[in-house]
């Protein structure tokens, strides 16, 4: 396992990881398995109602541990008529891209070609029961007599008033259920009894919530009816006004998309001198921006990445890119600097922060390339070069234990440094510019393969042995160099003859 970052994005992301009718390439005898390829996949996702797809390269580790329990699910789930198929994305490359797979393996469940991550276990009898319950209807009938039982029974619960389930506002309600199934209760009515008792016009959508202002109106007024703006809808107005983060709800955050802004406090009473104005700002942004607040005593070092050192102290951050926008230590936090500040922000006035080490004097520690945040475009984004890139922590126990074998990677392609680079950065010193198309690093280390001309990510999945990190690189990269999985240390102090 690697070194998880002290970080709560990190932290969080983490908790957030780790017969058929169609005709696709059929499973082999001994396996129950389909194999998609290009040439098939569109059709076979598309002509079954649901199907689980496995995305994995066959050099991966967490792939290999799962291929025995999703041979044994796939079998299981024959006589319910759900198939399981796989997709070896170092042989189907467009495909694995067209789906966004950034890591192996990667689970999508398809619903008639429409793709879900699927979040139930790794084990066969929990792929069986998730996928069993796929096939249970997303949305609750809705009357007269358990509608207050229904709306009662959760946090939060979406509720769809029509006047037929013919319309397109019902079908894409379903749709958005079937998306967020796994995290929100849906149901829908078209009981002009219920519709008259909740007050509400058909067609739309009512989220009840036990917290703020008790239940929120979708769709706003003028706003058209689609399932990408119900499902944001969903997403965004089941979250508090302002709210604590933690591990258990971080990833509900990412979901949304939207900028994330954090207020750091050391304690319940800076919590309550800050958090009235902080909600006064947020609600007039919501739906554009996240207000949380978070224990800066547990998670200071998360602070200090998102370039806040002093606390109490602000900053917006944009995960998708990694853009962090830190409120000025001078001033007060009152919501008159706040809402001038946020306002700033919503315009695209502000800077954003950027952390990065001053470049060495020597390019070259050893034989491998120091990366910080101000040459990584320069260094990294080559495209003329390969670059294999090492992100680590001084402290990571795993990443000291890599670095000798490392430095052997480095030293085997030094001839080569023309067409292949050998490189690290120190993560938690430097930031990654938001132009890399890498961007988030989940533990440490985190190697990643930056392929010359289109710069394209390969994230490394496999053991840390030289000749493991060989064999991967000369089969992904683009500048072939003819290096054998020897390492240049084991060679130099094996036994030989004397003279």
């Amino acid at each position: 396992m690697r070194n998880r970052l002290p970080l709560l994005s990190l932290a969080l992301a983490a908790a957030l990881l780790f017969a058929c009718v169609f005709a696709p390439t059929e499973a082999s005898s001994e396996s129950d398995v389909l194999v998609l390829t290009k040439s098939n996949f569109e059709e076979s996702v598309k002509d079954e109602k649901i199907i689980l797809v496995e995305f994995y390269a066959p050099w991966c580790g967490h792939c290999k541990a799962l291929a025995p329990e999703y041979e044994k699910a796939a079998t299981s789930l024959k006589s319910n008529g759900i198939p399981l198929a796989k997709v070896d994305c170092t042989a189907e490359e467009e495909v694995c891209s067209e789906h966004g797979v950034k890591g192996y393996p990667t689970l999508k469940v398809f619903r008639s070609g429409s793709p879900t991550d699927y979040n139930g276990a790794r084990q066969a009898d929990g792929i069986v029961s998730y996928m069993k319950k796929q096939l249970l209807p997303a949305v609750s009938e809705i009357t007269l007599k358990n509608a207050e039982s229904f709306i009662d029974s959760e946090k939060v619960v979406v509720v769809g008033f029509f006047k037929s389930t013919d319309s397109e506002e019902y079908k894409a309600l379903v749709s958005a259920a079937n998306v967020l199934r796994d995290e929100f209760l849906f149901g829908a009515t078209v009981d002009e009894a219920v519709v008259s008792k909740y007050e509400a016009t058909t067609p739309s959508v009512i989220l009840f919530k036990k917290f703020d202002e008790g239940k929120s109106v979708y769709p706003a007024e003028g706003e058209s009816f689609s399932v990408e703006s119900l499902s944001s809808f969903v997403q965004v107005q089941s979250l508090p006004l302002v709210d604590q983060i933690a591990p258990e709800n971080y990833g509900k955050y990412v979901k949304t998309g939207l900028p994330l802004l954090y207020l750091f406090v050391s304690s319940p009473e800076e919590l309550a001198k800050y958090k009235p104005s902080l909600e006064s700002v947020a609600a007039g942004h919501r739906g554009k921006i996240n207000f949380v607040h978070i224990d800066a005593n547990k998670f200071a070092q998360h602070g200090q990445d998102l370039g806040v050192s002093k606390f109490p102290g602000l900053v917006i951050h944009i995960n998708a890119d990694n853009l962090k926008y830190v409120f000025d230590k001078t001033k007060a936090i009152v919501q008159e600097e706040l809402s001038a500040w946020v306002e700033a922000f919503t315009k695209g006035e502000l800077k954003p922060h950027f952390k990065s080490q001053d470049e060495p004097e020597e390019p070259f520690e050893g034989n491998v390339r120091v990366v910080v945040g101000s040459n990584f475009k320069e260094v990294v984004l080559d495209s003329s070069k390969d670059v294999f890139v090492e992100f680590y922590a001084p402290w990571c126990g795993h990443c000291k234990k890599l670095a000798p074998t490392w430095e052997s990677l480095g030293e085997s392609y030094e001839s080569h440094r023309d067409k292949v680079v050998i490189a690290k950065m120190d993560a938690t010193a430097n930031d990654i510019p938001p132009e890399s198309p890498f961007k988030e690093i989940q533990g440490f280390p985190t190697i990643v393969l930056f392929k010359a001309g289109s710069k394209e990510v390969v994230n490394y999945e496999g053991d840390r042995s030289f000749a493991n990190l060989v064999e991967f690189l000369e089969g992904n990269i683009v500048n072939k160099t003819g290096v054998t999985p020897e390492d240049p240390e084991e060679k130099s102090t094996a036994p030989h003859d004397e003279l």
